[in-house]
């Protein structure tokens, strides 16, 4: 046997040992998830987006997932930013058990019911399915989903009232709602949230008084605002609050805020124009570091305190109110 006839087993040997890694490279996603995805993919039409999603290739490396480093599995699909994408949200995300961020986005034409599917993924920490077409009621089986840290319903075409049981989330951070359709009251027991999440419920039809629940309540971000809520909300207030943004504009409120002379020493944003506030303004509000502040449109009165940062609004923060003057409206 000559070199040259010796050589070229050894060589196809060495080529077989070469491309092992990437046959390898291959097989890391889980087939079932493969098959869950591409199902997803025919459900949806074959968006452009999943393009990258071809039967023959790893997975792993499509857009829009993401798989585990230790178990290969799928733990998130991020879909959003699709105009041209039609269609519901497929029942096959279900399929997806180790899903840890599911996200549907900015897609306008997506529409229908939040399947109950979803229900399946126990270890689904963020839900987004905002700025879509998505209608129906808000689901009952949330609260089934407990490593919830983020869900996001925002955007959309949700109607009729706000299921109380989601406040039986014990790890959630962040609850939106805000823009969608809305009604009843806020659930008297949200004020009971486990971990007092940031809630925004803002540009819905929203009725009734704000639950004194909230008085135990210390979340960091609270926007009801664009609703027909009523009565007091100086019980939010107090010198031990963390919060940082309260936003209760374009509601019916009617208070006397001069009854209010403690604050939250974090609150940087405060938005309660458009409301029937009555009273005045105390001089401790002059002492917060506020980046936005608007009382415009409701029936306070007396001297805008001086010394401090309230100054440094402009005089539509401050318009149609019965009575109210000072810098930055005239004198008294």
């Amino acid at each position: 046997m000559n070199i040259e006839s010796s050589f070229c087993p050894i060589l196809c040997i060495c080529m077989i040992f070469l491309c092992l890694p990437n046959l390898s490279a291959s097989q890391r996603c889980n087939n079932n998830d493969k098959q869950a995805l591409l199902q997803i993919k025919t459900a949806l039409k074959n968006p452009t987006i999943t393009d990258s999603w071809v039967s023959d290739d790893d997975c792993c490396g499509w857009d829009l997932v993401e798989c585990d480093e230790t178990s290969n599995r799928i733990i998130s699909l991020i879909i959003q930013d699709d105009e041209a994408l039609t269609g519901q949200i497929p029942p096959q995300v279900g399929d997806l058990p180790y899903l840890q961020a599911l996200w549907f986005r900015k897609l306008p034409n997506l529409f229908g019911k939040i399947p109950e599917e979803i229900s399946a993924l126990k270890d689904l920490k963020s839900l987004r399915l905002s700025s879509t077409s998505l209608s129906g009621p808000v689901p009952l089986f949330f609260p089934q989903l407990t490593k919830l840290t983020c869900l996001d319903l925002s955007f959309n075409k949700l109607l009729g009232v706000i299921p109380p049981q989601l406040s039986t989330l014990p790890n959630l951070k962040a609850l939106h709602l805000e823009r969608n359709e809305l009604t009843g009251e806020i659930p008297d027991i949200f004020g009971n949230f486990a971990g007092s999440p940031d809630i925004y419920l803002s540009h819905n039809q929203l009725t009734g008084f704000v639950p004194k629940t909230f008085a135990r309540a210390d979340p960091i971000r609270l926007d009801f605002s664009g609703n027909r809520l009523e009565g007091d909300i100086s019980f939010l207030f107090g010198p031990k609050k963390r919060l940082e943004m309260l936003d209760f504009s374009g509601n019916v409120l009617s208070f006397n805020f001069s009854r209010v002379q403690e604050f939250p020493p974090s609150l940087t944003y405060l938005d309660l124009n458009h409301n029937q506030i009555s009273g005045s303004l105390s001089s401790e509000l002059a002492k917060l570091d506020l980046q936005t502040f608007n009382v415009s449109d409701n029936n306070l009165c007396g001297k805008i305190p001086t010394g401090g940062n309230l100054q440094r609004f402009d005089r539509t923060a401050y318009l149609h109110n019965s009575c109210l003057c000072g810098a930055p409206l005239p004198e008294c």
